[in-house]
């Protein structure tokens, strides 16, 4: 088949919907409707003389040839996205966790930009896994409770230091000398990291403290102001709490340990030779490894 009469539209379509797992999601992220979607798929089925979903009533499921046609569909069409990108870059587009982004980056940007005046910088808002080629990323900071995808570059910059933070207030109230004196304080967790208590525990030496949490908080940046404001202590890594510490909205009674993650940075390595990418990475690798050494 000539690629001239390659149905490109249609497998884009399809590669969507086989993603995930729906015409109405793979219609939203093109853009187009329900029944464009479906013609498009239906077309490819009648051309290729075998279905390519079992449809039910809430999902679709690929067949076994339909699921070998996605996966091979969707590394071709990564494929072209990266060449495209290397002839005609995007934006340079970094990627972090809300929280970071709030408390960390974005004070710091005025930094980066009188540096970088010409760079163009985007941000996107994820904590997880991610897909550098589909979502045009160029650069995230993560934690290694993630896996880089195929398409990054992982550098490890600094090691997690963790420790609980309260309001100055509320460790006077509760007389702080202790770890033991945390039985009796309320404890605050993030739902993003469950465990944390517990490694801090191991972390800091104490694998016998066990501390039931009193309150859970969908984000870091709410079980962080929970504590601020004298709800109870939240654990919280250093590099989120540095500027509350210095200012003294904060305080961490028993200091901070290296917990068990690390901070990386994942670059695209698609985009490796962009001037822009090299000197937000440049920076962004100086600034992290500055937080420890500011403490």
């Amino acid at each position: 088949m000539s690629t001239s009469h390659l149905p490109l539209n249609a497998l884009r379509a399809f590669e969507a919907a086989a993603r995930l797992g729906s015409m109405s999601a793979a219609a939203t992220e093109l853009g187009v409707t329900h029944g464009a979607v479906s013609r498009q798929i239906k077309a490819l089925e009648d051309r290729f003389g075998l279905p390519l979903f079992e449809r039910h009533p809430r999902a679709i499921v690929a067949t076994r040839e339909g699921a070998q046609l996605a996966s091979d569909v969707a590394e071709a069409f990564e494929r072209l996205q990266i060449a495209v990108s290397r002839v005609q870059p995007g934006p340079l587009t970094l990627s972090c966790s809300a929280t970071i982004m709030m408390r960390w980056l974005i004070p710091r940007l005025p930094k980066f930009k009188t540096a970088n005046p010409s760079s163009d910088l985007r941000l996107n808002i994820s904590f997880g896994d991610a897909d550098f080629v589909h979502d045009e990323i160029s650069l995230a900071i993560r934690t290694t409770m993630y896996r880089p995808p195929p398409s990054a570059i992982a550098e490890t910059v600094i090691q997690e230091e963790i420790g609980p933070v309260c309001n100055p207030d509320y460790a006077a109230r509760l007389g702080c000398s202790q770890l033991d004196d945390l039985i009796h304080a309320r404890i605050l967790v993030n739902a993003t990291r469950p465990n944390a208590w517990s490694e801090w525990a191991m972390a800091a030496g104490r694998p016998d403290l066990r501390l039931a949490p009193h309150e859970i908080y969908g984000h870091f940046y709410l079980v962080i102001q929970a504590a601020a404001v004298g709800l109870g202590f939240a654990l919280a890594p250093f590099i989120l709490v540095e500027d509350e510490i210095r200012s003294g909205h904060l305080v961490a009674p028993f200091g901070f340990v290296v917990g068990p993650h690390n901070l990386q940075l994942w670059m695209a390595s698609h985009q490796s030779n962009r001037p822009d990418l090299k000197a937000a990475t440049n920076w962004l690798r100086s600034e992290l490894r500055s937080v420890r050494a500011n403490r």
